[in-house]
């Protein structure tokens, strides 16, 4: 099935089971401009946006509430660099990691970081597992540059992911923990019998602050916190084992823009600072989350909280008969993005178009999916009861759109 603007397509290929070819465009039967949720139904911050996501309304209170102390001041004087060191040991503390660990950053987002990770932590040869569109963009960054030798991967279909095993030559190891686009996660662990000064890269941007990890499992965490930790993009933060920062070293000799170059962004981070000027906003936000977070029990609470709002979900896609859980295997599912396909007789747009109508927003599917699918965030800041709440709200529309 292939969605073109509004309006539903439909392709059948040979071999599909017996069925009347025909998705019924709600739309057409209903026009969504007359759907109205009610009061009662509608939840108290209508924010489900797998990313840039919810920003916590006293985050922004309190950004607004510095005047003229923060924003719009040098980020090389004490106000600036103050905060980067409470996210540096914030995310240090939130993910428990142990002496000789660092925690640096830079600008660009973790898309910049897979060019980063190219210069200063692959040697020769990275493998990659790929299930989704986050986890494949690495694979490919890494197999143009002309200064890694060789880049494999292990695949599964979108809605699993795949078993990383030590492949023989690698040097660097690449695992996402929660594919952002598909709604899976995967455990982050080393491949048994991995080369002993082999890295363990991990893409959490979706995962970071609202998923578990044991920092034994990984060399690299790295991440841009548009999404659990409730801020904006175009930073990335890593952090990282001794192993790596050895690495990082060890490729210090190697020709990298000093935009992209870890040696330069490991020095400044050791000052607190960026090599280039970052978005003060968007590390102030930062560090309201990761506090926010520890305060109210960590990594342990952040779990329990995503595990419940996600939970809520999943139990009423199981139950409904217009609805099922993308992600098939209950081990695979993530806690942080519920991805939902919805029946043929629904219209996936129609349900996000009326429900942002009613001011509940991005519940849109990844696009390149291109299923009839509602994509859903629950990170910390997202609270249980605004994701039942959204159950009442999609069954209020999926009832109005199937008459």
């Amino acid at each position: 099935m292939l969605l073109i603007g509004s309006r539903p397509t439909v392709f059948c290929a040979a071999g599909d089971r017996p069925s009347p070819c025909i998705f019924r465009a709600m739309s057409q039967q209903t026009d969504v401009a007359d759907i109205r949720i009610p009061l009662d139904h509608l939840p108290a911050d209508g924010r489900f946006g797998s990313g840039p996501s919810k920003v916590r309304i006293e985050a922004l209170h309190a950004l607004a509430q510095t005047g003229s102390s923060y924003m719009g001041t040098s980020h090389r004087q004490p106000a600036v660099k103050d905060m980067v060191g409470r996210a540096r040991r914030g995310l240090a503390d939130l993910l428990g990691l142990p002496d000789g660990y660092e925690v640096l950053l830079g600008n660009g987002g973790a898309t910049a970081f897979w060019d980063v990770a190219g210069f200063r932590l692959v040697q020769e040869h990275s493998h990659h597992a790929v299930f989704g569109e986050f986890s494949s963009k690495f694979a490919q960054a890494m197999a143009g540059a002309p200064h890694v030798a060789t880049t494999t991967t292990v695949e599964s279909a979108p809605g699993t992911h795949p078993v990383l095993a030590a492949m023989s030559g690698a040097d660097t190891y690449a695992l996402t923990q929660n594919e952002t686009s598909t709604g899976v996660c995967m455990p982050v662990a080393r491949p048994a019998g991995a080369d002993d000064d082999a890295l363990v890269l991990v893409d959490a941007t979706s995962a970071a602050g609202g998923m578990q990890v044991d920092p034994a499992g990984f060399d690299v965490y790295y991440l841009s916190p548009q999404k659990a930790l409730a801020s904006d993009g175009g930073l990335w933060l890593a952090a990282c084992s001794p192993r790596a920062l050895a690495r990082i070293d060890d490729l210090g000799d190697r020709w990298c823009p000093a935009s992209l170059d870890l040696t330069i962004a490991r020095d400044n981070s050791r000052q607190n600072q960026t090599y280039n000027t970052p978005a003060l906003a968007t590390i102030f936000l930062l560090v309201e989350q990761i506090e926010w977070i520890l305060g109210q029990g960590g990594l342990d609470w952040a779990g329990r909280r995503t595990a419940e709002s996600s939970g809520v979900l999943y139990a009423w896609a199981d139950t409904h008969d217009l609805a099922t859980p993308f992600v098939a295997d209950p081990a695979m599912r993530s806690p942080v993005v519920v991805t939902i396909d919805l029946d043929e007789r629904v219209d996936s747009g129609a349900v996000s178009a009326v429900l942002r109508a009613n001011g509940v927003v991005d519940t849109d599917s990844y696009r390149k999916l291109g299923r009839n699918q509602i994509r859903i965030a629950t990170f910390p800041a997202v609270t249980p009861d605004d994701a039942r709440q959204l159950t009442m709200c999609l069954d209020h529309v999926m009832a109005a759109l199937a008459q």
